[in-house]
């Protein structure tokens, strides 16, 4: 069976993350540019703000010809267009934009590609706005992460796939030989198909016995090199190096904690703190182990061997920013929260605070299921609405179960009672009996609503199907489903769809419905 999928249009919603009712009081405010972040953040993001950005990254110090030849040590099996990109980051015009992730098995949640996407499409606007500057897209692989138990699995067709392994330390050295068997399994499910047959040879070769850096490496390039991705494993001894001077102030004399800390409690006068601070902000590498440091560290140590010295979420951002021209980082809501916590301490060392970006989120409607919705009577944007509330509406629109106007006649009823008494007691005796009445009423009202569903079961089940697809285990799509079901359906179109719609400045969630040709 071969997919020959000729799309005539993409329809395409934008809803307000206000309106979803499921994004952070920070994530709305920043969206909105309230005035009290601003003294978390450089800029809001916008593409004028931009130039400010880049005036201010000029003035950096960046050691690109290192960071050029650290990124040319994994030249190979890239594209052309992600080695010119990294010839072009030696140029004094050139800046990066990056987004980051924990190397997930497969990808892991649609968000991951999301985040790539936004990034790769940033770059570009950017260079139409700015045609005198280069700018390049950065990948940057959390190699050092320790945390497997959340990058081990996926979710596909309801189904948890999971890596088990018995090592230990940072995963991004990880063999992923064993791989192999959940490759073959997903295989099995997939059939043989031209989209399912290239997504299987695709995952079988970048995890053929590698580890789990390169062969997340491969996979990004994949699927994104022919759009100018750079990946950048930033555990490297020579870029270590460079982090020497904050390594020394955090571990030896825990100079950047309090810093950190008084930005963060005043962050926290009106949000959440997304990352603890802590005395020291650094693990230590050894064999098989990422370990928080609690013992002494001598300085000889440091200056010895800087390449064991692993940053934690909070100074990830210092590193990242100090060894690329960076002006801008594209990440999700927890994200940008604990970013903001970092504002005073970039000022303290000298390092440019890059504007940040959220990232875009996207829902992808199967067009049956669109179709479906419209069927009944929904609008887009009534999808997060509560299963509850949507078979409620539903049923109100096809059946008069409502007795709104006669809660109303019998409220007008009772204040008419009321103003025939002056006595205090004889009111609240009137009032007491009225809420009796109501509360009949309701009740009356949710078994009259009870036995209309029953009436509507087939598209009460319609309804709770859908539901279930976009927003599987009650969590948004993004954050649940892999790429692999899309990829199976759609091949490289996918992608590419998703390339075309997502704006990386765009203020709103996007809801896409591809819809093919009948042929």
């Amino acid at each position: 069976m071969k997919y020959n999928l000729y799309f005539c249009k993409v329809n395409k919603h934008k809803i307000s993350y206000k309106d979803t009712e499921l994004f952070s009081k920070l994530i709305i405010d920043y969206l909105s540019e309230t005035e009290k972040l601003s003294s978390f953040i450089n800029h809001f993001p916008s593409l004028k703000d931009f130039g400010k950005q880049i005036e201010e990254q000029k003035k950096s110090k960046t050691n690109r010809t290192l960071l050029v030849d650290v990124l040319k040590k994994k030249k190979s099996s890239i594209s052309d267009k992600s080695k010119n990109n990294i010839d072009l980051l030696i140029s004094e015009n050139t800046f990066t934009i990056t987004t980051g992730h924990q190397l997930c098995l497969f990808t892991g949640p649609l968000y991951f590609i999301y985040k790539i996407i936004s990034t790769i499409n940033l770059s570009e606007q950017l260079k139409k706005e700015y045609p005198e500057n280069n700018f390049v897209p950065i990948f940057w692989m959390a190699s050092e992460d320790h945390d497997f138990e959340e990058v081990n699995h996926i979710n596909l067709f309801s189904k948890k796939y999971q890596w088990n392994s018995d090592e230990n330390g940072m995963v991004g050295d990880f063999n992923t030989s064993e791989i192999s068997k959940i490759i073959s399994e997903i295989s099995s499910i997939l059939g043989d198909t031209e989209n399912a047959n290239s997504m299987i040879d695709l995952l079988r070769s970048c995890y053929k016995d590698n580890s789990l850096s390169d062969a997340t490496r491969l996979l990004v390039n994949e699927l994104f090199g022919k759009y100018g991705i750079v990946i950048l494993d930033a555990n490297d001894k020579e870029l270590k190096k460079l982090l020497l001077p904050i390594i020394k102030r955090d571990v030896l004399h825990q100079e950047l904690s309090p810093i950190i800390s008084e930005n963060t409690s005043s962050f926290s006068e009106n949000y959440k703190p997304q990352a603890i601070v802590r005395n020291v902000n650094f693990f230590k590498l050894s064999e098989g182990k990422r370990e928080r440091i609690q013992e002494v560290i001598l300085e000889e140590e440091i200056e010895s061997n800087p390449e064991i010295f692993s940053p934690n979420v909070l100074m990830r951002p210092l590193y990242q920013e100090l060894i690329l021209p960076n002006i801008a980082y594209i990440g999700g809501g927890a994200e940008v929260a604990y970013w903001m916590q970092l504002k005073s301490v970039f000022k303290e060392l000298n390092i440019v605070f890059p504007m940040l970006v959220l990232r875009n989120s996207v829902m992808w409607v199967e067009e049956k299921d669109y179709t479906k919705w419209n069927n009944l009577g929904f609008k887009i944007e009534d999808i997060f609405l509560s299963e509850n509330k949507l078979q409620n509406k539903f049923v109100e629109t096809k059946s008069s179960v409502s007795l709104e106007q006669e809660k109303l006649q019998i409220e007008k009823i009772y204040q008419e009672i009321t103003h025939k008494t002056q006595d205090i007691g004889m009111k609240s005796s009137i009032d007491s009996e009225l809420t009796k009445q109501l509360n009949s009423i309701k009740k009356i009202e949710r078994k009259l609503l009870k036995s209309e569903k029953q009436k509507h079961k087939i598209s009460l089940n319609q309804i709770s199907k859908i539901k279930q697809k976009l927003f599987p285990n009650n969590i948004l799509q993004e954050r649940f489903e892999n790429i692999i079901p899309f990829y199976f359906k759609y091949g490289e179109k996918f992608i590419e769809i998703l390339k075309e719609e997502i704006d990386p400045l765009d203020t709103n969630f996007l809801i896409l419905s591809p819809q093919k040709n009948k042929q």
